[in-house]
């Protein structure tokens, strides 16, 4: 086993339970007895207090996974301690419990952050089933704390999730390969985290401190791409009325991420081999060499030996990138590393949203884990950050997931074409729905889906054009 995996393994520090900790708050004896025997014959340590003010004591005084909360308190009722709790650690589940269970109070309580509302007299297993749905999640957040924090000790790995065997590989292979000058080859499906690990990457090298500088070399025609990658003298071409640097010499000294190299043409890849083999090259138009010294990394999502075997890419660039490989997996083979993702998009688009982070319920977390993710964590940031904006509470239910993730219904669905359509329509109709559906998944990125598509982008843009799709503003990447 690496080094990095000994950082996800044992309990959590400060829990005296491998099941769980609760705080019963409850100022009737009978009610405090039974929770506790309750919970206690499922392995639960648990402490109870007559008060919301000795509870907040307790708090103060040891660590708890769960509260369960009594609505109607003597002196301080259940709300403000609620409020209190959510004020000193908006992450600690609290299941409210009443004998007055109206829909107002139940509202009341869940927007104000409880996990879960229970009404005397309980059912004893939903009560347990709802005490563990929370102490598991805890526990997960937990983990997630102290896995982010060793990751920081140990690599400086600020934007990573993931404790599965392929990542904590991975984080071993960018910890040797970042003080090095080596060319890296970041192989991997759309939507993996390529940029995200070529960052880590140069975060731990000894260039951290110079530039950064990606560029999607499959975004731009040829021209335009040797002109960013280059620079040009003025009057090089028609529209060069002033010189320009090229990303070469933006990047001197740091690193330069070609994204989706694999897209390139045959006279830009001779370019770019010349700078890997010299670190010398010219701006367009220009007759003085110019030398610079950046450490290149690329990625694609295409096999480039099958591209080399078929002629499309070049040999010679291929073994000059691929010094060093790192195999990115997607999400379906470390689907474990998903309630961390979870979590850290919850977190990321509730501070962008200026907001407090939401919980996922275990119900919606179910079938986020059975979804393939063809788009991988980009699609699930995108989903995440959807259900983020559109909730109006502190909690991500089911009802927030997309309908195709939860088999209501797709876009995709087949219905009957008017009795007067031809069949040169209704294949029209189904491949403009297919295109779009393709695009939603790609975050209306044309490239990823012409990739996925397996087509040039000049023949999917000539279809959008001849379907009249309007191309939505593209969101952020994972």
């Amino acid at each position: 086993m690496s080094e990095a995996a000994v950082i996800t393994s044992g309990p959590i520090s400060g829990n005296p339970s491998p099941t769980g900790s609760v705080l019963i708050i409850d100022d009737e004896a009978e009610i405090r007895e039974s929770l506790q025997t309750l919970l206690e014959m499922e392995g639960f340590a648990v402490e109870t207090a007559v008060s919301g003010e000795e509870g907040l004591m307790q708090m103060a005084d040891r660590p708890f996974d769960l509260v369960l909360l009594d609505l109607t308190l003597p002196g301080r009722d259940g709300m403000d301690i609620l409020s209190e709790i959510r004020s000193h650690d908006s992450r600690l589940p609290v299941i409210m419990i009443t004998a007055y269970g109206t829909v107002e109070n139940a509202v009341r309580a869940m927007q104000s952050g409880a996990a879960n509302f229970v009404q005397k007299p309980w059912d004893n297993e939903k009560l347990l089933a709802d005490v563990r749905a929370a102490v598991g999640w805890r526990r997960a957040e937990e983990e997630n704390v102290q896995l982010k924090r060793a990751l920081k000790q140990r690599y400086n790995f600020e934007n990573i999730v993931g404790k599965s065997e392929p990542m904590l590989k991975i984080f071993d292979l960018v910890a040797q390969v970042a003080n090095s000058r080596s060319t890296v080859l970041l192989q991997g499906e759309s939507g993996t985290g390529k940029e995200v690990i070529a960052k880590a990457i140069h975060l731990n090298s000894p260039r951290r401190d110079k530039p950064f500088v990606p560029v999607n070399t499959g975004s731009m025609p040829t021209d335009l791409l040797e002109s960013t990658l280059f620079g040009h003298v003025k009057g090089a071409f028609t529209s060069a009325i002033a010189s320009k640097k090229g990303l070469f010499e933006v990047a001197d000294k740091g690193t330069l991420f070609l994204d989706e190299i694999a897209t390139m043409g045959l006279e830009t890849q001779a370019k770019i081999l010349r700078v890997l083999q010299d670190r010398r090259f010219m701006h367009l138009g220009g007759i003085s060499e110019i030398q610079v010294d950046v450490r290149i990394i690329a990625a694609t999502n295409i096999d480039l030996r099958h591209m080399v075997r078929e002629g499309r890419f070049r040999e010679d660039l291929f073994y000059r990138l691929n010094v060093i490989t790192v195999e990115l997996p997607p999400l379906r083979q470390r689907k474990e590393d998903i309630p961390l993702l979870v979590e850290f998009f919850l977190k990321k688009y509730a501070e962008e949203n200026g907001r407090q982070a939401p919980r996922i319920t275990p119900e919606a977390l179910r079938p986020l884990m059975a979804y393939s993710w063809p788009g991988n964590v980009r699609e699930l940031e995108n989903v995440i950050e959807r259900a983020v904006v559109l909730s109006s509470g502190l909690e991500i239910s089911m009802d927030l997931l997309p309908d195709s993730m939860m088999g209501r219904g797709s876009s995709l669905t087949l219905h009957d074409p008017p009795s007067d359509a031809s069949l040169f329509e209704i294949i029209g109709d189904v491949e403009r729905r297919v295109i779009v559906d393709m695009l939603e998944r790609c975050n209306w990125n044309q490239t990823e889906a012409a990739e996925r598509f397996h087509v040039p982008l000049s023949t999917l843009n000539q279809k959008i054009r001849r379907h009249n799709i309007e191309i939505k503003k593209k969101g952020r990447i994972a």
